[in-house]
């Protein structure tokens, strides 16, 4: 039997890195995007979409016979309030909305580490459920994400994963993200642990590879069946030759979310003009 599987964003960075990486005998990805796709390679079994998670009639046919929503879709960078709400929280919304009209039976919600962005990491490993505290419009967006997951999974009994992902690349790209990284290849094997875990109900985990200088803990993704093969030391040396060692006392870099938590990403203050 053909399984089918829906992917929102599939255009972005982390859509486009899972599109290879999820292709399976007896599986076809749906992939969905307001952006342009590349067409399908040879024997390359996907059906393009052209739509947008707010749409809620065109969420609702891009759902109909699917068997789970990847939902990677939205703003991946701070945004102002009004962009961050129509399309970080209305298209969620929307989608779990759509796949509970079509009857998807399971939708992995990408969050983010931003949605405790102001928890301090040097209180040993971050839990994967640990409390929201999110650093920006953008971090409030997912923490709303994973509050209408955990809804839809009590309400309507959806089996929902929200997977706080660290910093998903082909390598880690500066010194944070030797400890936030999630490789590529980690984070198909990740999914598919999200798609095919027995009657998870709702849970809330971490994206990350097993790094040595990991800040999150990994003991939920490993209770549905995750197992990460890679480790972002085997760039530190290249990264450590360019920029030193880190300080990691130094604000705002012992909380979670880095930078965002500095001024900088004070986006309210900014739009107000004070």
């Amino acid at each position: 039997m053909t399984e089918r599987i829906l992917i929102t964003g599939a255009a972005g960075g982390v859509g486009t890195l899972m599109r290879p990486r999820l292709a399976r005998e007896g599986r076809i990805l749906r992939l969905l995007d307001i952006a342009e796709l590349p067409p399908a390679g040879d024997g390359e079994a996907v059906e393009l979409v052209t739509a947008s998670v707010t749409d809620m009639a065109a969420m609702e046919a891009a759902c109909a016979g699917v068997s789970a929503v990847i939902h990677l879709g939205g703003h991946s960078l701070e945004r102002e309030w009004a962009d961050i709400l129509d399309v970080n929280i209305n298209g969620t919304y929307t989608v779990f909305e759509a796949a509970r009209r079509q009857g998807v039976p399971r939708v992995v919600f990408a969050s983010s580490n931003h949605a405790v962005g102001f928890a301090p990491r040097a209180d040993g490993e971050v839990a994967g459920n640990a409390f929201p505290r999110p650093d920006t419009n953008y971090g409030v967006s997912k923490v709303a994400g994973e509050a209408i997951a955990s809804h839809y999974a009590d309400r309507y009994g959806l089996d929902v994963l929200c997977v706080r992902i660290g910093s998903c690349f082909e390598r880690p790209k500066d010194l944070r993200m030797l400890s936030t990284w999630l490789s590529p290849a980690d984070g198909a094997r990740l999914l598919e642990a999200c798609l095919s875990t027995p009657d998870p109900g709702y849970r809330v985990l971490w994206g990350v590879s097993d790094n040595t200088r990991r800040w999150f803990s990994l003991e939920e993704a490993k209770a549905i069946g995750y197992v990460s093969q890679d480790d972002s030391e085997a760039h530190a040396a290249d990264l450590l030759a360019e920029h030193g060692e880190p300080d990691v006392s130094a604000s705002p870099h012992h909380l979670v979310g880095g930078i965002w938590c500095s001024p900088d990403y004070d986006t309210a203050k900014k739009e107000a003009g004070r």
